[in-house]
């Protein structure tokens, strides 16, 4: 029997990595792959894949991806999305793709869920604001203070109660920021953090919109971060874990990270990079950036996520930063 996976999103920079870890997964043996997202997604050398410019908005576009040459999807990841500035700043575009195509595309899973399809769902730490304890457990009670937590935090309700009804297999990823991405910056709030590690070890300038100096107090602002690799390898984890192990009134996992503050980064950056490096980042100080990442959480409970398989990066942000430096070197980044 093939393993027929579905990925919402596919041609963003997390859908292609998810997409060459899932063929180089063992524990996923004969995948066939259905490949969606506004733009044609790429079709990876030597697969079985099914590749679908479709806008999820649209809900005969969505009942499409379950009538491909492939059939009904047996785990679906739900990817696609409007990231965290564009929804702040456009905030009808951001409730039509962040909730209504995933409501749409949840409506669609149901309808073949004989068994439940595994649907695994991209969320975000954005969901968490307000005063939070010092560090965030699975009790602490999520209230966005932004249209993207809001629009994740709504679509996670969803999947829960879909799950609840049998109609899905849900399980929610609420991911730490990811660190560093490669590529050209994304529109997402938490950009930046990528960006003053990723332009300056490409001898590019980069713009910090976090205090006006290094000196300044407003970089000790912290926030909790993953690398790449450790979170396709959390994404490939969660299809295999036993739906018995999750909590029965929750889908929803913190996926593991570290803390690190902005100043962190730019020390890590200096000792990866030289002064050469830290000279390329830029002080421009941006309220509405900084009041939505400091609403973020900074440090998690990794005791449950561990406790179902997921890997944590070890180290903090160093290994990470001189990681990117190689790929840089490699010209894979």
């Amino acid at each position: 029997m093939p393993n027929t996976v579905l990925i919402t999103g596919a041609a963003g920079w997390l859908g292609g990595l998810l997409t060459s870890a899932l063929l180089a997964d063992p524990l996923t043996e004969n995948i066939h792959l259905i490949l969606v997202d506004i733009v044609e997604p790429k079709v990876p050398v030597g697969s079985k894949a099914v590749v679908i410019k479709a806008d999820l908005s649209n809900k005969a576009q969505v009942e499409s991806l379950f009538e491909t040459d492939f059939g009904v999807p047996d785990t679906i990841y739900c990817l696609h999305g409007i990231m965290s500035r564009g929804s702040e700043d456009n905030f009808d575009l951001g409730v039509k793709v962040n909730i209504d195509s995933v409501r749409s595309l949840l409506e669609s899973t149901r309808q073949y869920s004989k068994p439940p399809i595994k649907f695994i769902f991209a969320s975000s730490l954005a969901v968490y604001g307000g005063p939070l304890p010092n560090v965030v457990t699975p009790s602490t009670i999520a209230t966005p203070e932004g249209a993207y937590g809001l629009g994740k935090l709504t679509s996670e309700l969803m999947i829960n109660e879909y799950t609840r009804r049998g109609w899905i297999d849900g399980r929610i990823l609420r991911l730490p920021t990811i660190v560093v991405r490669p590529g050209v910056p994304s529109n997402a709030t938490s950009a930046f953090l990528s960006g003053i590690i990723r332009e300056p070890l490409k001898g590019l300038e980069a713009t910090c919109p976090i205090g006006d100096s290094i000196d300044s107090r407003e970089v000790s602002l912290t926030s909790w971060l993953a690398s790449p690799d450790t979170t396709i390898k959390n994404f490939v984890i969660a299809k295999h874990i036993p739906a018995e192990k999750f909590f029965l009134h929750t889908r929803v996992v913190c996926l593991p990270g570290f803390s690190a503050s902005v100043k962190d980064e730019l020390n890590a950056l200096l000792k990866v990079g030289g002064q050469k490096a830290l000279d390329l980042v830029k002080f421009k100080d941006d309220p509405v950036n900084r009041r939505v990442v400091s609403s973020w959480p900074s440090a998690f409970d990794n005791t449950y996520p561990l406790s179902l398989g997921f890997i944590v990066d070890e180290g903090g942000i160093e290994p990470v930063v001189r990681r990117f430096q190689k790929d840089v070197e490699a010209s894979i980044a």
